[in-house]
């Protein structure tokens, strides 16, 4: 298997007045007065270690006294922006735990981890970077995909909420050999599943450590489920490998094991699957998904050089040369949701 890679970091693209229209009419927007680069404004920090001592690229930081009640006090009605609508009748009782750095890919996100004292309970969320492509990621994946996904925007700061789970490299090095061979098959089948719906939305770089592998316990058995947790390469890049999962080599295991346990005939049925879900959930959503095309299909979310590549990929893959004739990734990303919804799938490799 060759692999995929992709050369540049990618820039980050900001929300544009209609894409900030459509959030606010859509409640993804907040009014919490806490920014991006108010948190930028630490005085110190500490490095991270995993449990075995490794590093983790994340830095846990200290605010000067002056500031950190303020920030405490946002983050705390934030959180219940996230999870509450804004209600604050539990601000009491939160307290902000830990406020983490990441210093690996592109949108260096702050980690903030908010404990409700009453029962000790605490939930994560990060603060980034707010960044057109990694907005319309979020919003295809809750429009598109079986997962539901929460987040805010507030002028060039988003919030989004954590995903639990394993992170895919975590699951394949630590806990894949301790699976029976059905949860193999049944994760293999999940992989086709994901592969297929990253594709049809154009989701890149889906590497290992950027999905989750989430295990739910279902009376006598565990199935599995995969979901993304990083949308930088949204519509992004010019090879159409890049929206594969399949073609990174961090997830060779997991394509020998469909591979393996796949017959050709399941996993073009799974495919199927895959694309009746989409369908119904575009026509369940329908206004929302018009009104998301109509943004992203004249919003600058890539350079002409990918685009460029993206139009000749798509004109060879389905043999139609109307792509060539677009200027936004949005139009063809528009276009290709269509046409890979209404083709016949094949065993593709």
């Amino acid at each position: 298997m060759k692999d995929v890679k992709i050369e540049f970091r990618k820039p980050i693209y900001p929300i544009s007045k209609g894409l900030n229209q459509y959030l606010q009419k859509y409640n993804r927007t907040t009014k919490v007065t806490l920014e991006y680069e108010d948190l930028m404004r630490f005085t110190g920090c500490v490095a991270l270690e995993d449990k075995n001592g490794n590093d983790t690229h994340w830095l846990g930081l200290y605010y000067p006294d002056s500031e950190h009640q303020e920030i405490q006090d946002n983050l705390n009605r934030i959180y219940t922006y996230l999870h509450s609508d804004g209600d604050e009748d539990s601000l009491p009782y939160l307290v902000v735990d830990s406020i983490d750095y990441c210093t690996f890919g592109n949108s260096k996100p702050f980690r903030i981890r908010v404990r409700n004292i009453l029962n000790d309970n605490y939930t994560n969320f990060y603060i980034k970077q707010a960044d057109a492509s990694r907005v319309y990621g979020l919003e295809l994946e809750d429009i598109l995909s079986p997962h539901r996904i929460n987040f805010l925007v507030y002028k060039n700061t988003l919030i989004e909420e954590h995903i639990s789970g394993i992170p895919g490299d975590v699951f394949i090095n630590n806990y894949l050999d301790k699976c029976t061979d059905l949860e193999k098959s049944q994760i293999a089948k999940e992989f086709v599943k994901f592969n297929e719906r990253c594709f049809i939305g154009l989701l890149g770089d889906m590497r290992s450590y950027n999905y989750v592998v989430i295990p739910i316990h279902d009376f006598d058995q565990v199935i599995y489920r995969i979901r993304p947790i990083d949308f930088d390469q949204q519509c992004y890049e010019g090879n159409l490998k890049v929206y594969r999962p399949q073609y990174f080599k961090e997830n060779k295991v997991m394509v020998d094991m469909v591979e393996s346990r796949l017959k050709p005939n399941s996993i073009v049925q799974y495919r199927k699957e895959v694309r009746s879900l989409i369908t119904k959930r575009i026509s369940n959503s329908s206004k929302r998904f018009r009104d998301l095309m109509k943004i992203i299909k004249v919003d600058a979310i890539s350079t002409p050089e990918n685009i460029k590549q993206l139009q000749s990929g798509f004109a060879r893959f389905y043999k139609n040369p109307d792509y060539l004739n677009f200027t936004q990734m949005g139009e063809i990303l528009d276009k290709a949701i269509h046409d890979s919804l209404k083709e016949k799938p094949i065993n593709q490799k």
